[in-house]
C-alpha cells in the first residue's frame, strides 16, 4: 500500500509530526510519497519517493491521500487527485475544519481502520468551469467559483442564466457559486443556506447585494449557470477555491457539475450533523 502525504506548512512543528507520521505508516507497512515541494522546503534527511502532480499519483498506484492543515489543504487536494477516486484522508492541524475529519491525535488511533479500509466515504460534487479553456486553466473547483469586482469601489452587475432562461441582474460585489461542501465556506459567510452533502445541489448566493429583496438561490446540481459580468473597469477577478485569475469583462463564465466527485474519508461514528454542531457551537446554550 501507499499513501501519499500533503502539507501546505513547512515549519518545524510540521516537520517533526509528519516524520512521526510517516514512521508510524512504516510500522504497518505503508509505503510514504510525499508532494515533491513539501518535502524539499522540509529538507527530509531520508530519501522518500514523491509526486508533483496527478500522473504521478496514477504511475505510482496510490491507495490514499493525506492532507495536513485546515480545509484549504484539502481543498488542494483537488488539484492532484482530481478523478483518480484516491480517496482523501484530512488531518486538521488547522483552526475550524468544516472538511477534516481527524485531529492530529485522532488520526493516530484511527490509523488501523484506514488502512484496513474501515471508514466512511463522503462523495463530494465538484463545478466545473467549461468556458473558456486556457492552456494555465484548471477549470475544477470543489467548494465554490465566486465572480467578484476587481479595482474598484463601484458596483458590477452580473447577469445570469439558467440552462439559457433569464434568471437574474446581481448588482453588488459579486455572486458564489457554491457546492454543498462549500456551502459552509464563503457562501455561509454571505448568508448562504448549509446544505448537507449528499444533496445534489448548487447554491447562487450573491455578495452584499443592492437590491435588499435578491436571496440566496439553491438549484439542481444538473442545471447550466451562464454568467457574464460588466464592470466600470476592463477587468473583473474570477476565483476557483483559493486560486485567483483576473479575467477580461467580455468572457463569459458558464458552469456545470463535473463528471467527477472527490472522495473524503470519515470515521464510521461521525455524521455530518455532529460535525456542524461541533464546529458551529450548536446546543452550546446554557438553557440546554
Amino acid at each position: 500500500m501507499k499513501a501519499a502525504i500533503y502539507s501546505q506548512k513547512s515549519d518545524l512543528d510540521t516537520f517533526m509530526y509528519l516524520s512521526k507520521f510517516v514512521t508510524e505508516l512504516e510500522k504497518r507497512g505503508v509505503e510514504a510519497v510525499l508532494h515533491a515541494e513539501m518535502a524539499e522546503a522540509m529538507q527530509f534527511s531520508k530519501h522518500f519517493d514523491t509526486f508533483a502532480g496527478k500522473q504521478d499519483l496514477k504511475a505510482k498506484k496510490i491507495d490514499l491521500f493525506f492532507t495536513f492543515g485546515g480545509d484549504g489543504t484539502i481543498v488542494n487536494s483537488l488539484l492532484f487527485v482530481q478523478d483518480l477516486e484516491i480517496p482523501v484522508v484530512g488531518v486538521n492541524t488547522g483552526r475550524l475544519g468544516f472538511l477534516a475529519s481527524f485531529t492530529k491525535d485522532e488520526i493516530f488511533l484511527e490509523l488501523d481502520d484506514i488502512i484496513k479500509g474501515e471508514f466512511k466515504i463522503s462523495r463530494r460534487s465538484v463545478i466545473e468551469i467549461t468556458s473558456p479553456s486556457k492552456s494555465m486553466f484548471f477549470p475544477y473547483a470543489l467548494n465554490d467559483i465566486t465572480i467578484s469586482r476587481k479595482e474598484t469601489t463601484a458596483m458590477i452587475t452580473v447577469d445570469s442564466y439558467i440552462d439559457g432562461e433569464f434568471l437574474n441582474i446581481f448588482w453588488g460585489d459579486g455572486v458564489i457559486i457554491s457546492t454543498p461542501t462549500g456551502s459552509t465556506a464563503y457562501s455561509l459567510s454571505c448568508g448562504g443556506p448549509i446544505i448537507t452533502p449528499t444533496n445534489a445541489n448548487f447554491v447562487i448566493t450573491p455578495i452584499a447585494p443592492h437590491n435588499l429583496n435578491v436571496r440566496p438561490l439553491i438549484v439542481d446540481d444538473d442545471v447550466e449557470i451562464r454568467l457574464k459580468v460588466e464592470s466600470r473597469v476592463p477587468q473583473y477577478s474570477l476565483s476557483l477555491d483559493s486560486r485567483l485569475i483576473h479575467m477580461e469583462t467580455d468572457v463569459e463564465i458558464v458552469l456545470r457539475k463535473a463528471h467527477f466527485q472527490i472522495l473524503l474519508v470519515h470515521p464510521n461514528n461521525l455524521s455530518f450533523y455532529e460535525t456542524i454542531r461541533q464546529k458551529l457551537l450548536w446546543g452550546k446554550d446554557k438553557r440546554n
